[in-house]
């Protein structure tokens, strides 16, 4: 092992090598890498682009067709969305998007006829999902563990840390059987 290369990470004082806190750190870590590179590749795209300017108007042009490829060359739709993802950093609201449309392989065929995923909560990573019986939101309050850990190992460690599960929304309420078409109840009447 030389100077320049890390050597295995040792705990920070009073973490325990097991406890959250050096996960939360690790996570948060690769989220600063994350954003550290894209930082870094979009400014040495800026000072490609610049650089390029530069040399066309020296050669007494603006913008021209050549051998080589550039920025305003035809590409694939799947290459175009995929460099769109990693610009913007949908990488890991993509990953879920794909959990979602993939629900029945993942939880089986008859909870996915009961249970459908709404939303994801990137900031808390909390996914909800809404059921259509509260036996059903009762099975998957069960289930959640196991599910959160089957949805990690899909998208990589801490993606989901939570699910939140809703049951079935009650009726619209109405305040009485006799009610005027319009009326906001019997508060109106008097004025």
């Amino acid at each position: 092992m030389s100077a320049e290369e890390p050597g295995p990470r040792k705990p920070e004082s009073g973490a325990k090598p097991g406890s959250g806190a050096s996960k939360a750190a690790e996570s948060s870590g690769v989220d600063l890498a994350r954003v550290a590179l894209r930082a870094a590749r979009e400014a040495a795209r800026a000072r490609g682009d610049v650089a390029r300017q530069k040399k066309q108007a020296r050669r007494g042009g603006g913008l021209r067709s050549g051998a080589r490829a550039d920025g305003r060359d035809p590409m694939a739709l799947g290459a175009a969305i995929n460099r769109l993802i990693n610009e913007r950093g949908w990488e890991t609201p993509a990953a879920v998007g794909g959990v979602m449309g993939r629900w029945p392989q993942i939880v089986g065929e008859d909870l996915a006829k009961h249970c459908v995923p709404q939303r994801y909560d990137e900031d808390e990573r909390v996914l909800s999902v809404s059921c259509d019986s509260t036996a059903w939101a009762t099975q998957l309050r069960l289930l959640a563990p196991t599910l959160v850990a089957r949805l990690n190992e899909d998208l990589g460690h801490g993606t989901v840390r939570l699910i939140k599960v809703n049951g079935p929304a009650g009726p619209a309420r109405r305040y009485g059987p006799l009610r005027a078409p319009g009326s906001s109840g019997p508060g109106d009447t008097y004025g």
